[in-house]
């Protein structure tokens, strides 16, 4: 196709800027410059990919052109298109707001020599991982995303963030591991690790070697999504890193996680017996992560667990296996991708205003800083579900696709993300009350006076905030269109679209 030269490019201009950009390690305006035109350029064939993807059907590049199915494919459908282009869209908002911090705290959270090569190669695996229509060249993307990730975890050096970034390590090796061993078996098995090809192949083997590779994939991919109980590393993990990294860490990096589980669910095992299992792990995700969230006093914990408990409702929409609950999961991933980066980089503005992140160390922020107090409680709103934001119109998909489903656990199902929605409310009521109504506690001065806490905000900053938040209530106006696009997304993909498109003349 003539538009198939796109493919490649998220990947290859996010690494050609990291490259760029570590050869100007001492022209930091330089280097910004490059980042944010990189970026853009990324948010543009994104755009372009996704019009393509709906217009005239899914995009498929055979790198270097070698003949199907030898070489790698790259794959561009409705699915991969949307994320990307959502990705793109906070990676580079998320980086526009880092510039905005002043000069001394630039330099202590995210030093320009390493901050934006690494973190534009945490772009190009992200992009990697959408694009890819082989399990291999998915585990490299997977293990771009660790070493940038470990880098960006471990800015300024302190000893919480590397025993944080430790521990990040650990766990990704572990599953990095599991993904070898997966891939092996995979291979051993059909002969490919082409995804589109080894679904028609693993569909001819016996049940039992079916089950063990499904279960090696699903764990690995599980670890990555933060799903009960494979999430225990990310609340200690996330929290300690500068208020930009954790805020992309939080909206993406799960996220490529959740599209491997649904491209194991649809491509690989379109016909699987992990509903039960699928659908339980997603109901206790759910309910056992925003308990932790309501048990937590500080505000970026709080998010981390909350961070948890709502990729269980993709994980639910998953698991339905209908096209109705993987439309609803889409449209939620969308959602979530924004409105959790959106609170993270508030979660950075409060401290920066209020010298703290700590429930009992914050006060008075609705009338220290009205404009903070409204970027926080749009989106803890929209998070909460609602009406009528983007939050309750994806949870009102997942509700109706669960009471489709017309069985007990989908009915369980259904309660839970009823019960989860009314306790995250009460979890972004907790924040409001103590960090926005009560009284600001006053500290003492070098002066010996008691003075407030915190710094002003920076202007810029908190304008990219408004962006995202006006970017989230935005998806509430576009929610009909959106959820066209996301059930012809789902559709495709459940029913051989993708495999489809990769071989349209049948799998050899």
């Amino acid at each position: 196709m003539i538009w198939t030269w796109l493919l490649p490019m998220p990947v290859l201009l996010a690494l050609f800027g990291a490259g760029l950009t570590l050869i100007l390690g001492r022209r930091p305006n330089g280097q910004r410059a490059v980042s944010v035109t990189v970026l853009s350029l990324i948010l543009v064939v994104a755009g372009a990919l996704m019009y393509l993807a709906d217009t005239r059907g899914p995009q498929v590049l055979w790198i270097a052109g070698w003949p199907a199915p030898l070489g790698i494919s790259l794959v561009a459908d409705r699915l991969s298109s949307l994320l990307l282009f959502v990705s793109a869209l906070i990676c580079l908002l998320v980086l526009l707001f880092s510039l905005g911090q002043d000069q001394e705290e630039r330099q202590r959270e995210t030093p320009i020599s390493i901050y934006h090569p690494t973190y534009l190669a945490l772009t190009a695996g992200v992009s990697n991982a959408f694009l890819t229509g082989d399990l291999f060249n998915l585990y490299v993307g997977f293990e771009m995303l660790l070493f940038a990730s470990f880098v960006l975890l471990t800015l300024g050096g302190t000893g919480e963030r590397i025993r944080a970034g430790t521990t990040y390590v650990v766990v990704s090796l572990v599953s990095s591991l599991l993904f070898l061993v997966a891939l092996a078996a995979v291979y051993g098995a059909t002969g490919t690790v082409n995804m589109a090809q080894a679904g028609v192949r693993l569909a001819e083997l016996p049940q039992e070697v079916q089950q063990v590779i499904h279960l090696l994939l699903l764990t690995t991919f599980g670890i990555k999504a933060a799903v009960f109980p494979l999430s225990a590393w990310l609340p200690d993990s996330y929290p300690t890193a500068p208020a930009p990294v954790t805020a992309v860490f939080a909206g993406l990096l799960t996220k490529v996680g959740v599209y491997a589980m649904i491209r194991t669910q649809t491509v690989l095992f379109p016909e699987n017996d992990m509903r039960v299992p699928m659908m339980v792990i997603g109901i206790l995700t759910m309910v056992l992560g925003i308990l932790g969230a309501i048990a937590q006093g500080e505000i970026k914990r709080m998010l981390s667990f909350t961070l948890v408990s709502h990729i269980g409702y993709m994980v639910f929409g998953i698991a339905l296996d209908t096209d109705g609950g993987l439309s609803g999961a889409i449209f939620y991933t969308a959602h979530h991708i924004i409105v959790q980066t959106t609170l993270f980089l508030v979660a950075g503005l409060i401290e920066r205003r209020g010298g703290s992140t700590s429930l009992n160390e914050l006060g008075g922020l609705a009338a220290a800083s009205p404009a903070l107090g409204a970027l926080f409680l749009v989106p803890a709103l929209n998070l909460a579900g609602i009406p009528p934001m983007s939050g309750f119109l994806g949870k009102v998909g997942l509700l109706r696709a669960g009471v489709a489903a017309e069985d007990w656990l989908a009915g369980l199902g259904v309660a839970a993300v009823l019960l989860t929605s009314l306790l995250t409310l009460f979890a972004m009521a907790k924040v409001w009350n103590r960090a926005f109504w009560q009284r600001m506690p006053l500290v003492e001065n070098e002066d010996g006076k008691l003075v407030e806490a915190g710094q002003p905000m920076q202007a810029s900053m908190a304008v990219v905030a408004g962006v995202l938040v006006a970017i989230g209530l935005s998806i509430s106006v576009i929610a009909g269109p959106l959820y066209g696009y996301t059930d012809r997304a789902a559709t495709d993909t459940r029913n051989g679209g993708y495999i489809a498109a990769v071989f349209p003349e049948g799998v050899r």
